[in-house]
């Protein structure tokens, strides 16, 4: 019997991986979903193909490799069942808050990688920040890199620590994005900009300028400086935000993120 990648749980994340990997020529015979609720199992088998599980059972013995896309207070409930078959796959986990120690308990195995997504990968263009214990191998790794390929970058990181600064940038940064645009929206609509017209032009703002910043090589600051023209608009409006403190409050936020992470870490994440 050939093996396969298992999903504990069908919801966007685990959507994104799947939908990914059949786009790429998975077979979906080789994906396992268990997913307890029917609407979901149903929408997972019209948009991918795939048979989803209502509960875990003896089939996810196949498995080479497991990925956790369950809430994580659910995480125990999850596990209890899927554990008697899955001690022997590679552990991939995308939960938030979950630390390692606790799913390598609840499974039996050391060769546990954390992941930390954020929502565009539900369109291929996320980041996922990664974590790898040691038992983890370089097969192992090579392998969550190509499951996560799908939904856009990784990047690897030292000390599980981490990743609750990961959490706090890139895994909250969309949020901080939207509400950015949200104000934006809001300015240019109080001077006369239509709502659409208002959206298209601050999306496609924010838009281009992430992408000129990824291209450039340059940094944020040296970007800035150059459409900062010293008496002109772009000047007045930076002037502004920092009589208003809008950088120290960004970075607060991101602290105020980071120290949440924690506290998830410490009320989920306990072996």
């Amino acid at each position: 019997m050939s093996s396969c990648i298992a999903f504990i749980g069908g919801g966007n994340m685990a959507s994104a991986i799947v939908g990914g990997l059949r786009r790429a020529g998975h077979p979906a015979e080789d994906l396992l979903v268990v997913e307890p609720f029917e609407a979901q199992r149903e929408r997972l088998a019209a948009e991918h193909g795939v048979r989803p599980l209502a509960a875990a059972d003896a089939s996810l013995a196949r498995a080479r490799a497991v990925v956790w896309a369950v809430k994580p207070q659910l995480f125990h409930e999850a596990a209890a069942p899927a554990a008697p078959h899955v001690g022997g796959a590679l552990q991939l986990s995308v939960m938030a808050g979950l630390r390692s120690d606790a799913i390598s308990a609840a499974t039996g195995t050391a060769r546990v990688v954390r992941g930390m997504p954020n929502t565009p990968a539900l369109i291929g263009q996320g980041i996922t920040g990664l974590f790898a214990r040691d038992a983890a191998t370089a097969d192992d790794r090579a392998l969550v890199e190509q499951l996560l390929a799908p939904t856009g970058r990784t990047v690897w990181v030292d000390a599980e620590g981490d990743l609750d600064t990961v959490t706090a940038l890139s895994g909250s940064g969309p949020a901080y994005f939207f509400y950015l645009v949200e104000h934006m929206v809001a300015a240019a609509r109080s001077l006369g900009l239509s709502e659409p017209q208002a959206r298209e032009l601050a999306l496609a703002t924010c838009g281009g300028a992430a992408a000129l910043a990824l291209q450039s090589g340059e940094s944020p600051t040296a970007l800035r400086e150059k459409v900062t023209s010293k008496g002109g608009t772009t000047h007045a409006a930076i002037t502004s935000l920092q009589a208003d403190g809008v950088g120290a409050a960004v970075e607060r936020a991101v602290q105020a993120a980071h120290r949440r992470a924690r506290e998830l870490g410490d009320e989920f994440g306990r072996a």
